[in-house]
């Protein structure tokens, strides 16, 4: 069992911005960034478009009813220990038991697994490794 806690230490979003992550419903979403994936809400807007800013570690996202499809956008999120932070989700409520993970290169080499929101956004979780 891992004990090293996992952090997140970058994020790139797969569309323009990671501040603006459409969503249809920001009430709805929010519990799930909270609950399954250790965010805290730092800050709400009403415009242009209702929007709330979300932190945890060392970095934000921004979850906006800003029109967008969730289903084409989401964010790459690098982390310390990729398999500390699948277990961390799933201790959190995420009900998938196996992470499938996959070796992806970015111009360096990630071990990776994926997460749909329930929200339609998708998540790769991302460490570097040496091949």
């Amino acid at each position: 069992m891992k004990t090293s806690k996992a952090v997140l230490k970058n994020v790139w979003p797969y569309q323009k911005d990671a501040m603006n992550l459409p969503v249809q419903n920001l009430e709805t979403a929010i519990p799930y960034y909270e609950t399954l994936m250790g965010f805290k809400v730092v800050s709400r807007h009403e415009h242009p478009f209702k929007g709330a800013t979300l932190a945890r570690d060392t970095i934000q996202i921004g979850l906006a009813e800003n029109g967008g499809d969730p289903t084409q956008d989401g964010c790459f999120f690098e982390v310390n220990d990729v398999e500390a932070i699948f277990e961390e989700l799933k201790a959190n409520g995420y009900e998938k038991e196996e992470a499938d993970f996959q070796v992806q290169k970015y111009g360096v080499s990630y071990k990776v697994f994926f997460v749909v929101a329930p929200d339609g956004l998708c998540y790769c979780f991302g460490q570097k490794i040496d091949l």
